[in-house]
C-alpha cells in the first residue's frame, strides 16, 4: 500500500511541481530534493552531490535563520517540512529549486536589508520566510541568503579569530570596511550590526555580516542615556583587537580610536585611517598585467560590445593607460546604435582618464577618495551627454535611444609619503565604475567575489523595498535596465563608483552580460583563474577561454571580458606560460546538456553555498595534484625549463595533462 501512495506522489509530483512540497515533507529522514523538474525520482540522501536518478548536480544552499522562535529549533530539526538545521541558525534549503514563501507583509526588521541590498559584498539578503503552523505561527522567522558561510555550511571566521594573523595592511583594511558601513548603517540604525565581534566575518579582505541587528535592541539593554550609537562605541570594539594588531599599525590604531572616543568627526577618522591605509599597502609591490578581448558570437551578425585594451592576436596598445586601466562596455540600440554608444564610451573615457592619470602624477600629496570617486563620477557624466547629444541630433526617442552600459578599472598609482619619510609610487588603489547589467569579479585562489550589482528592475524593486528578490526575479521585465549610458540627461544618472585596495593576488574580471549570464563566471572561475594565478596560463590565453567558454553556453549575445592581474609579491614568469596556439577551453559543457538547469533570473548572482557538491570531491582531488606540482616545481624548476626547451613536444604534452583545481581554504566557526 505504501509503494502505491508513493508511486503516485511521484506521478502528481511530474505533472505539477507544487506537490513536491508535501512529497519532501512525507519523508522520516532529511532529504534533498533534485532542481530537474523532468527527473523520475528527485529525492536524494544529504551529501549526494548528483541527482541519482538524473545526474543533475544538486545545489546546497545554506541560509542563516532570523527570529526569536529560530532558537526553538535545535541541530537536525527539520522545520516547516522543508528546512533541514545543520547548526544553530544555519539551515539548509532541501526544496531549492522552488520559490520561498514570502508573506504580503513584513515586519521592520526586513526594511534595512532590502535598503542595504547594493552592499552586498557585506550584508546578506532576504531569501524568503519560514511560515509555520500552531503557536510559532505568530513569530516571523525569515532566511537570509549571500551570508558568510562556506559551500559546506561553515561560518568563515569571526574578526577576532582571523585578526592575530592577519597582515597588518589587512588589518587596517577590515577597519576601514566597518568605517565605511558605518554611515549607511546609522542612517538605518543598524549600526549595531558592527559593533557584535561575533556577527563580523572575514573571507580574506572582505567583511561580511551574518545579520543586522537594530540600534533600537542595544540601546534598550543600554546602561548609559545616550540617545544613538556614535564612533565612540566603534572605538571600544576596535580597541579590544588593537592589542594584537602588528606593531607597524598598533599605536596609529590606538591613537585613532583615542580621536573617536573624543568626539573626532567622521571625516577626520577617514582620513587618518585613509592613509595609515595607504602606507601600509605602498609596502608591497604591485604587478600588473592587463588583457582583453571581444566576440561577436556564434548567433549575432554584428558586435555592439566594446573593450579597453584588446590584446587579442594584436599588439598592446601603447597609449600609456596600460596596464592601470580596463573597460568594457555593451552598446543597447541595435546595428550603427549600439556599436556608435559603446565605442563612442570607450574612446572618451580613455582621454578623459588620462587627463586624470597625468593629474594625479603631478600631484604632491595623495587625492581623497572622495575626490577620485568625484572626478570618475564627472567623466562618466561628460560621455553620457556625447552619447545623448548624438541621440538628440537623429531624433531618437525612447526605446531607439542608443546607449551602453559600463564596468571600468583604474588602478590609481598614487604617491604616499610614509611614516618613515620615504615616498612610495603606489598606494594600491583600485576604483570601479559601474552603469548598467556588465560586472565585475575579483578573483584569487580561493573565491570568486562578486563586486557590482546589476542595475536593473530587480534592484530597483529590492532597494525600493518593494519585493524581495527571490520575488522580482519572476517579473517579466526583470532584467530590463533602469539605467545606462546615453538613454537620458545626465542628472538622471547614478554610477555606482568603489574603491578597493589591492592586498593580495587575484584577477579582476570585467564582462559583458554575454559573459555573465547563467551564472557561467562561478561555475568556470575555478580551472582557468588558478591556471593564471599559478602562472601556467597567460593572460590572453583565459580571456580567449572564457569567451570561448560565453559563446558555448552564452551564445546568444556578445561576449566581451577585460582581465587585469594583479600580483602583490613577486613577479608572475613568463617563462613556461602557455600562448594562444597552445591553449584549450577548460571547464566547457556542451550547450545544451540536458543536466543543466539555465535560467538566468533564478541564477542570479550564485553565492558560494549554492555551488554544486560537486566541486567538493574534485577539490580533494585537486589538492593532492596541486601540492605535487608545487613540489615539482619547487624541486626541479631548473629541469622543468631544459625540458621545455629539449623537448617542446613532450613538455607540451606533459603540461595539457595537468589541470589546476582549487585548493580547500581554511575552515572556521
Amino acid at each position: 500500500m505504501q509503494a502505491i501512495v508513493t508511486i503516485a506522489l511521484l506521478l502528481a509530483f511530474l505533472k505539477n511541481r507544487k506537490n513536491l512540497r508535501y512529497k519532501c515533507m512525507s519523508q522520516p529522514k532529511p532529504q534533498i530534493c533534485c532542481p530537474n523538474p523532468n527527473c523520475p525520482a528527485p529525492l536524494n540522501a544529504l551529501g549526494t552531490s548528483t541527482c541519482e536518478a538524473c545526474g543533475t548536480p544538486l545545489i546546497y544552499r545554506y541560509l542563516w535563520a532570523v527570529g526569536k522562535a529560530v532558537e526553538k529549533f535545535p541541530a537536525s530539526s527539520q522545520v516547516g517540512g522543508r528546512y533541514y538545521v545543520t547548526a544553530r541558525r544555519i539551515w539548509l534549503d532541501t526544496q531549492p529549486s522552488l520559490p520561498p514563501d514570502v508573506p504580503t507583509d513584513w515586519s521592520d526588521a526586513v526594511t534595512p536589508y532590502l535598503y542595504l541590498y547594493p552592499y552586498q559584498l557585506h550584508v546578506p539578503e532576504v531569501y524568503g520566510f519560514c511560515i509555520l503552523e500552531g503557536d510559532a505561527a505568530a513569530e516571523e522567522i525569515f532566511l537570509l541568503e549571500n551570508v558568510p558561510l562556506d559551500e559546506v555550511g561553515l561560518l568563515y571566521p569571526a574578526i577576532a579569530e582571523a585578526w592575530p594573523k592577519a597582515t597588518a595592511v589587512r588589518q587596517v583594511y577590515w577597519l576601514w570596511q566597518m568605517l565605511e558601513l558605518w554611515q549607511p548603517f546609522s542612517e538605518l540604525g543598524v549600526a549595531a550590526s558592527l559593533l557584535s565581534a561575533d556577527n563580523i566575518r572575514v573571507q580574506d579582505w572582505r567583511v561580511r555580516l551574518c545579520q543586522l541587528y537594530h540600534d533600537t535592541e542595544v540601546l534598550a539593554t543600554s546602561t548609559t542615556a545616550e540617545p544613538a550609537l556614535d564612533l565612540a562605541d566603534l572605538s571600544n570594539l576596535w580597541l579590544s583587537w588593537i592589542d594584537g594588531a602588528k606593531p607597524e599599525v598598533a599605536e596609529p590604531l590606538r591613537n585613532i580610536c583615542h580621536q573617536m572616543q573624543a568626539g573626532e568627526d567622521w571625516e577626520a577618522i577617514a582620513t587618518q585611517l585613509n592613509q595609515l591605509l595607504l602606507e601600509q599597502a605602498s609596502h608591497l609591490p604591485l604587478h600588473l598585467k592587463v588583457a582583453g578581448g571581444t566576440d561577436t558570437g556564434p548567433e549575432k551578425s554584428h558586435n555592439e560590445d566594446a573593450c579597453y585594451p584588446i590584446t587579442l592576436n594584436q599588439p598592446a596598445p601603447t597609449d600609456g593607460l596600460i596596464p592601470h586601466v580596463a573597460i568594457v562596455c555593451d552598446g543597447i540600440g541595435g546595428h550603427e546604435g549600439g556599436e556608435v554608444a559603446s565605442q563612442l564610451a570607450v574612446q572618451s573615457l580613455k582621454l578623459q582618464v588620462q587627463a586624470l592619470l597625468t593629474e594625479i602624477a603631478e600631484a604632491e600629496e595623495p587625492a581623497p577618495p572622495d575626490t577620485i570617486m568625484q572626478q570618475l563620477e564627472a567623466a562618466v557624466r561628460v560621455v553620457n551627454n556625447l552619447i545623448a547629444s548624438q541621440n538628440d541630433s537623429q531624433g531618437r526617442e525612447e526605446r531607439r535611444r542608443m546607449g551602453t552600459t559600463l564596468v571600468m578599472a583604474v588602478q590609481i598609482p598614487q604617491r604616499v609619503k610614509t611614516a618613515s619619510g620615504t615616498i612610495s609610487e603606489n598606494g594600491h588603489e583600485l576604483y570601479l565604475v559601474h552603469v548598467g547589467d556588465s560586472r565585475a569579479y575579483w578573483i584569487s585562489q580561493r573565491h570568486c567575489h562578486p563586486l557590482t550589482v546589476d542595475d536593473n528592475v530587480i534592484t530597483r524593486e529590492v532597494r525600493m523595498g518593494r519585493a524581495l528578490r527571490r520575488e522580482a526575479i519572476h517579473r517579466p521585465d526583470a532584467e530590463a535596465l533602469i539605467q545606462a549610458l546615453g538613454t537620458r540627461d545626465a542628472d538622471f544618472l547614478q554610477p555606482t563608483i568603489q574603491r578597493f585596495i589591492l592586498e593580495e593576488n587575484g584577477l579582476l574580471l570585467l564582462c559583458s552580460d554575454g559573459v555573465s549570464d547563467n551564472g557561467l563566471i562561478e561555475r568556470t572561475w575555478v580551472e582557468p583563474a588558478i591556471a593564471v594565478l599559478t602562472g601556467r596560463m597567460s593572460l590572453d590565453l583565459a580571456v580567449r577561454t572564457w569567451l570561448d567558454l560565453a559563446n558555448q553556453q552564452n551564445g546568444y549575445d556578445n561576449a566581451t571580458i577585460a582581465l587585469l592581474h594583479c600580483h602583490v609579491t613577486s613577479p608572475v614568469p613568463d617563462l613556461l606560460l602557455p600562448t594562444m596556439s597552445g591553449g584549450r577551453s577548460w571547464g566547457s559543457t556542451p550547450a545544451n546538456s540536458g543536466s543543466q538547469i539555465k535560467v538566468k533570473a533564478e541564477t542570479g548572482s550564485p553565492t558560494p553555498s549554492e555551488t554544486s557538491t560537486t566541486s567538493r570531491s574534485i577539490q580533494r582531488k585537486g589538492a593532492l595534484i596541486l601540492g605535487t606540482i608545487l613540489l615539482l616545481l619547487l624541486g626541479g624548476g631548473i629541469g622543468m625549463i631544459a625540458w621545455s626547451r629539449l623537448d617542446p613536444n613532450g613538455f607540451q604534452r606533459f603540461r595539457e595533462r595537468i589541470v589546476p583545481f582549487k585548493t580547500f581554504e581554511n575552515l572556521g566557526v
